[in-house]
């Protein structure tokens, strides 16, 4: 099998950022979707995010996407990546990371500053409620906005050279 393109970017060189994971063609209506690899951790460098925060921050995150009047009508898919370093967030449209950056960053900033319940965090809404942690959601929405959405350059937002 073909090695998917993912598992071909070098992940020891990898930095926290907003990097264009795959373009792709959607076969059903012939309109362009774009993969972004939302990476919040330096993978196998850095600790990765427990289950309970990359849970509620799934949780505030696709809840502040989903609603918002400009990329809502765009939205398909924010979830997590299972390596616990960072996200997957899937729209319509030929998109560059500069242009989905303050997107990201405004969800991130509602993450953060988020008080109350965890959106969709009850038994009857969620497989697996128990399992949320606010306080750690807000501590790395907090890192990635001040330490990697709040200064992103070409480094961080262009992928190292691919693996042979």
């Amino acid at each position: 099998m073909k090695r998917i393109a993912s598992f071909s970017i070098d992940h020891r060189v990898l930095e926290p950022g907003i990097y264009v994971s795959r373009r792709d063609v959607d076969p059903e209506t012939g309109c362009v979707v774009t993969t972004f690899d939302l990476r919040v951790t330096a993978p196998n460098r850095e600790p990765v995010m427990d289950t309970a925060a990359v849970h509620a921050l799934e949780h505030l995150c696709a809840t502040y996407m989903r609603n918002d009047p400009e990329w809502s009508s765009r939205m398909i898919y924010f979830g997590p990546m299972g390596c616990r370093t960072g996200f997957y967030l899937v729209v319509f449209g030929d998109c560059a990371p500069v242009e989905i950056a303050p997107f990201v960053t405004r969800a991130f900033e509602f993450a953060r500053d988020f008080e109350g319940e965890v959106p969709g965090a009850l038994p009857e809404e969620c497989g697996n409620y128990h399992d949320s942690d606010l306080g750690m959601a807000k501590w790395w929405a907090v890192r990635y906005v001040d330490q990697t959405l709040s200064c992103l350059d070409e480094a961080h937002t262009t992928y190292p050279a691919l693996l042979e």
